[in-house]
């Protein structure tokens, strides 16, 4: 851990990159060669091209090290029209597609990550790297949004295939840190916690205009449920490195039991069988088929009647958010459900979690038709217009006919859209699952 590192807050004025330096072709050919050589064995055959491209496309959002980086860093995807940027979730998705092949790599992205919090225990969303957006005028991050702290999951797994104990302790200062700053900044009443979407429209959650905040007046400072099974993944995951590293693992074991039993019963529709904010549980009126209500399943919360319940009842119902290119991020039958950016379009990222959460509860079967699903539409799409689409059309039309932000110059997904597209992540986890079952 750099404590000066952590230390420091970047603030107006502060010098800006005056330009990016990607990796030479040959360096960012070195760490990739095992991405390249996996695309072609892993998964079904029409999967490899999509694959390969993939990999290229990690090569070419590779930059040496600049400015807040001890490491060499890689952006959300050369087509991100706000880029290039570094962080939110994009990036723990693209730890998770490399680490195998790579494990290095993603173990240098990490800690570039997980190192520029702060002090307070704040860990900055997306981080602008354009020099020219910034001007000089701005910080490079909104010092007021954190993000979705699943950089544990991508952590984890790094210290579990690797073995490699040299940055657990480091791993567990700043897990620890960032609870601490939920529990100061994001503390929901009566219980749980909160992403900022609940008071401004500034997308902490990083679902971007999503539909369960556009009723936001009539809300109160009530639990998300995102963000209460993300500090509960943390807790479980401090009191996992506590005993890794010979700390005490009660404070945060007993954090994430209270919270386990806040998200069964207080975030619970038995009616519904699904998970729901907490204003939602207490207004029915403001209850929306939105997929952040599988969070409790992806990291473990809910007992195993209810993840039965969330997978075969929503996961997998055509008329919810198995669509033909999975998951709708809002229930087809949803009255909000709408071809737009988080409205109902399908994110790979978002079907790998809803994957990750069916194995964890047994139910590889359902994982798999997820999985696979994404992967054949993905490698359709690709093949039909040469590029990785940012989100994707849930019922298998063109992406094109998606819409991003209407009020925006860019009403449409994004093209080489690396962050939101973890492919080999998902392809291993299905080969995995088949290879199982045979």
């Amino acid at each position: 851990m750099n404590p000066t590192r952590a230390g420091v807050a970047i603030i107006p004025g502060a010098v800006l990159l005056s330009g990016l330096v990607l990796f030479s072709a040959s360096d960012a050919s070195n760490w990739t060669a095992p991405l390249k050589t996996e695309a072609e064995t892993i998964g079904k055959a029409s999967w490899h091209p999509m694959l390969k491209h993939l990999a290229d496309m990690h090569a070419n959002s590779t930059h040496t090290p600049a400015g807040a980086f001890e490491f060499p860093w890689e952006d959300t995807g050369t087509g991100y029209g706000l880029g290039p940027a570094f962080g939110h979730w994009d990036l723990i998705h693209e730890v998770l597609d490399v680490l195998p092949a790579a494990p290095e790599h993603a173990r240098d992205e990490l800690l570039n990550d997980v190192r520029l919090q702060l002090t307070s225990g704040f860990l900055p969303g997306l981080f602008w790297m354009n020099a020219a957006a910034n001007a000089g005028r701005r910080p490079r991050f909104d010092p007021n949004n954190s993000h979705p702290p699943v950089w544990v999951v991508a952590a984890g797994e790094y210290l579990t295939r690797t073995g490699d104990r040299n940055v657990a302790r480091e791993f567990f200062g700043h897990a620890t840190r960032q609870i601490e700053w939920f529990e100061t900044n994001r503390t929901a009443t009566p219980g749980g916690y909160l992403f900022h979407d609940i008071l401004m429209p500034k997308w902490e959650s990083g679902v971007d205009e999503g539909v369960r905040f556009d009723d936001r007046a009539k809300v109160k400072t009530t639990a998300c449920v995102d963000a209460t099974s993300h500090v509960f993944q943390l807790a479980t995951y401090a009191a996992h490195w506590a005993t890794l590293i010979g700390e005490d693992p009660e404070p945060w074991a007993t954090r994430a039991s209270r919270l386990r039993d806040f998200i069964q019963t207080a975030l619970w529709s038995e009616r519904d069988g699904f998970f729901f904010d907490s204003w939602a549980i207490q207004q029915p009126e403001l209850k929306h088929q939105a997929f952040e209500g599988m969070w409790p399943v992806v990291v473990g919360a809910a007992t195993s009647t209810q993840a039965q319940r969330v997978i075969d009842e929503w996961l997998l119902r055509p008329d919810r958010f198995y669509s033909k290119h999975p998951i709708a991020t809002v229930g087809i039958s949803d009255p909000k459900f709408e071809l737009r950016m988080w409205r109902g379009p399908a994110w790979n990222s978002m079907t790998y979690w809803a994957a990750l959460g069916c194995v964890r509860y047994r139910r590889n079967d359902a994982a798999r038709k997820l999985l696979e699903a994404a992967l054949d539409d993905t490698a359709v799409q690709f093949a039909r217009t040469g590029t990785i689409w940012e989100f994707y059309h849930p019922q298998g039309g063109h992406p094109e006919d998606v819409r991003r932000k209407p009020q925006t110059k860019r009403n449409q997904p994004f093209t080489e859209y690396l962050g939101h597209n973890p492919l080999f992540a998902m392809a291993r986890l299905w080969q995995q699952l088949a290879t199982s079952s045979n």
